[in-house]
């Protein structure tokens, strides 16, 4: 039996097929055409190992088999699997096929993949080149792809999720390299794992990141939980990501996820009746600082979610926030956010939105990461925690910039530093040089500003001088230098040098 292929032999058979279009498209927009030909060769692999399995117990009794495999989670329609477009990657008008044999596979699969190809498109002479290029580097890619080892039936990878981790290195790997466009569609795997522990959820939790990105963090939050019994949801306003985000569920067996395509804060559409959609766990890394995010909008925002205040029109930090927290179940809605440190101590609108948030004891925590951990950026960021079932008024500060695995271009949470944090926080209490539990009193005489050096004291004082030492260490080598230079004076006398 031939041995299972690894994860890492995928990985790299993956990212040799990123050479088709590396140095003439831009990776934000050949990520695209990488991960949805994945996605394509994964479905029709599962859908041949299906068939072959039915054809064996049902005696090769085609109508047996056709019924069976109607009742499967997806389906893929008769030649619109990746034999098929291997078989046609010579034809003139390959692009066109692609983009006919991925409409065929949404419109099988309404309910799961509905208008997930829509912003892809193989035939796109803009992003592929004019056809006689465009050509070439589709049957490349095809065949890149048809690889014998890369065959991807359960039988013959090394695990169940296999083809989601593989998504996600793609991702990570896309996002590494794609500048400031990175955060726009991926959260690094510590820091999403670091919210998804914050959060705390629990089985039969709802779950929601207004702002998903390719849906990394999600998956890591219901992965914390290491139960099926939960519910994800998310909004997001980048066509081409939302339609990754789809396909990361799909590829992590949680079809159920409810992912919409929409702006976050004039458009929300995770709507329960005439209100906003409540959630056990709310985490999101927004995008910083995010200029013209809306704030003509907000006045007659018919959901209520800035009634603390309107955040600046070159600053959409807090309207993020305010939406996460309005949309925490009372009473036990627990929030998680990544934000750039001026959230901390900003003033004007900022500094009176977080005043009332503080007021209203919501926030539980205050966390400051090490620089340059995120794609695109080297700022520090921070994360703030809130807490919509607090026992106390206390808010925890914690300093964890120190502690990471320094890289060339980035910066790495390590395990250990993960667990650092956690336990911090989940001790709530006051570590020398690390955090410190502050009272409400002493944040109000902070004047409601969150800077972390305020509170968390991590000056290591210079070790005093013994003067006395230090003499004596002087004095002896001053006996050392006399001592050198008298037997220098000796052999240059020696040698007949000497003056």
């Amino acid at each position: 039996m031939t041995e299972p292929i690894t994860q890492s032999e995928i990985n790299d058979i993956l990212w040799k097929a990123c050479d088709t279009f590396r140095g003439a498209v831009d990776p934000s927009e050949y990520k695209n055409y990488i991960l949805v030909m994945l996605f394509i060769k994964y479905m029709s692999d599962l859908w041949k190992d299906k068939r072959e399995q039915y054809a064996a117990r049902y005696g090769g009794d085609h109508a047996r088999v056709d019924r069976a495999l109607s009742r499967e989670r997806f389906r893929v329609p008769a030649e619109c699997d990746f034999e098929t477009l291997l078989g046609q990657r010579n034809e003139p008008n390959i692009g066109e096929l692609i983009n006919v044999a991925l409409e065929r596979i949404e419109d099988e699969n309404k309910e799961k993949l509905e208008g997930v190809f829509r912003n892809i498109d193989f035939n796109s002479e803009a992003n592929l080149g004019q056809t006689r290029e465009r050509n070439r580097r589709l049957k490349s890619l095809l065949e890149d792809f048809a690889n014998p080892k890369l065959d991807l039936r359960p039988s013959h990878l090394a695990s169940n999720d296999v083809i989601g981790d593989a998504y996600e290195y793609l991702i990570a790997r896309f996002a590494s390299g794609a500048g400031k466009k990175a955060g726009e569609f991926y959260t690094p795997a510590e820091v999403s794992a670091l919210l998804a522990r914050l959060v705390r959820p629990k089985p039969g939790d709802r779950i929601c990141d207004p702002a998903c990105g390719s849906g990394s963090l999600l998956i890591k939050v219901a992965r914390e939980i290491r139960s099926p019994n939960f519910s994800l949801f998310g909004q997001e306003s980048n066509g081409s990501t939302w339609s990754l985000c789809r396909m990361n569920m799909f590829l992590h067996e949680m079809d159920s996820a409810r992912i919409e395509w929409c702006d976050t804060i004039t458009n929300p559409k995770l709507i329960e009746g005439d209100s906003l959609m409540r959630f056990n766990c709310v985490v999101a890394n927004p995008p910083f600082s995010l200029d013209k995010w809306g704030a003509d909008y907000a006045p007659t925002d018919r959901f209520n979610r800035f009634h603390r205040g309107i955040p600046p029109t070159s600053k959409g930090d807090y309207a993020f926030i305010s939406h996460m927290v309005e949309i925490a179940l009372p009473g036990e809605g627990r929030v998680a956010v990544i934000v750039p440190h001026g959230v901390l101590f900003r003033g004007g609108a900022e500094g009176r939105i977080r005043e009332k948030l503080i007021q209203e004891n919501l926030l539980e925590a205050v966390i400051g990461l090490p620089a340059t951990l995120f794609y695109g950026t080297g700022i520090p960021a921070a994360i703030l925690v809130f807490n919509k079932g607090k026992t106390t008024t206390d808010i925890l500060f914690i300093d964890a910039s120190r502690d990471y695995a320094d890289s060339k271009n980035q910066n790495r949470l390590r395990p250990e530093d993960l667990d650092r944090i956690f336990a911090a926080f989940t001790a709530f209490k006051s570590v020398p040089k690390y955090a410190h539990r502050a009272t409400a009193a002493e944040v109000k005489e902070n004047e409601y500003n969150l800077n972390i050096p305020r509170y968390v004291d991590t000056f290591e004082p210079e070790p005093e001088v013994d003067i006395p030492a230090v003499q004596k260490e002087i004095e002896d080598l001053e006996r050392q230098l006399v001592e050198t230079r008298r037997e220098m004076a000796g052999y240059l006398k020696e040698l007949g040098l000497a003056r």
